[in-house]
């Protein structure tokens, strides 16, 4: 059973490129595009594969210009094909149809497939890989002593397998669950995937990765774990309650500086009198002093 899709372009004018892809697989396969999109830009379709399958690649090619002077030329990723009979290309009316068609069975020939067209190298581009992972785009956050769970799943795929993995600084570092039983792992065989951590410690955080095992290939998620301490969502009111305290400290100070202020004017007016006192003593000493010079003075002409 083939299935036939299509991504059309508009190239130059009175130039169009037209890809179309024929499958003949034993699962299906999902093509990003819009059949009717028309851009100056070079052509792309993507196609997803997950299992072992005849794969022909039509690159269409319409214009109203001499089709004899147009070379068609493919290549893989950055490599041309050198056999030229690798492909097949006719002429219909001002259309030219190249063709590539092979069986795709390993990893090896995933990637880029592009046809061109003349001179000025009229473009079309499929992009050949296995289905993408989905994953938590946020950082999963979570406190110290918790259990989290992390997921990760594949659409309308299923994987032959899955492998978790986390970070040892730069390298990744696969997930035995039988000699650490802080993890477990639920649905290794399955579209989805869950990895349990138990008993979450600060050192628990970083990155984790799930990796979905394809018969052509393989593709990850990285996932972001952040555990906390019960100290760090208290440290804000740890501070409104230090800002507090530090504002009623100042308030009781204030208050003790004034009324200290209320009650030195009193101390200054014991301390004027007794200073009064003493300089009304000393007056009258010194006006005794002639008074007494004179009693003297008549007590010794006696």
């Amino acid at each position: 059973m083939r299935s036939l899709t299509g991504l059309r372009a508009l190239v130059a004018p009175d130039c169009r490129l037209l890809l179309l892809c024929f499958l003949a697989a034993t699962r299906p396969y999902w093509a990003e595009g819009d059949p009717t999109e028309e851009s100056s830009a070079p052509v792309e379709k993507n196609i997803t594969l997950e299992s072992p399958s005849d794969l022909e690649l039509i690159c269409q090619f319409t214009t109203s210009g001499d089709l004899n002077s147009v070379n068609v030329t493919w290549k893989k990723d950055d490599e041309f094909f050198e056999n030229i009979d690798a492909f097949n290309t006719t002429k219909t009316g001002n259309t030219l149809y190249s063709q590539y068609r092979f069986i795709i069975f390993n990893s090896k020939q995933m990637g880029n497939y592009s046809c061109f067209f003349g001179e000025k190298k009229r473009r079309g581009t499929f992009n050949i890989k296995v289905p993408s992972v989905h994953g938590k785009n946020k950082p999963l956050i979570t406190y110290v002593g918790d259990s989290t769970v992390l997921k990760c799943e594949c659409q309308d795929c299923l994987p032959l397998n899955w492998t978790w993995y986390t970070s040892n600084g730069s390298v990744q570092v696969p997930i035995d669950v039988l000699k650490n039983d802080k993890y477990v792992i639920n649905g290794s065989h399955a579209n989805a995937t869950r990895l349990r951590v138990k008993h979450l410690l600060e050192e628990d955080g970083g990155s984790y990765w799930c990796r979905a095992v394809f018969p052509l290939g393989e593709s990850e998620e990285h996932i972001e774990l952040v555990v906390l301490s019960f100290m760090v969502p208290l440290k804000p009111f740890l501070a409104i309650i230090a800002e507090v305290i530090l504002l009623v400290a100042i308030i009781l100070l204030c208050e003790v500086y004034t009324q200290k202020k209320k009650s030195d004017p009193d101390n200054g007016k014991e301390f004027e009198q007794i200073e009064q006192l003493k300089s009304d003593d000393s007056n009258g000493i010194e006006n005794n002093v002639p008074r007494l010079r004179k009693i003297l003075k008549s007590v010794v002409g006696r």
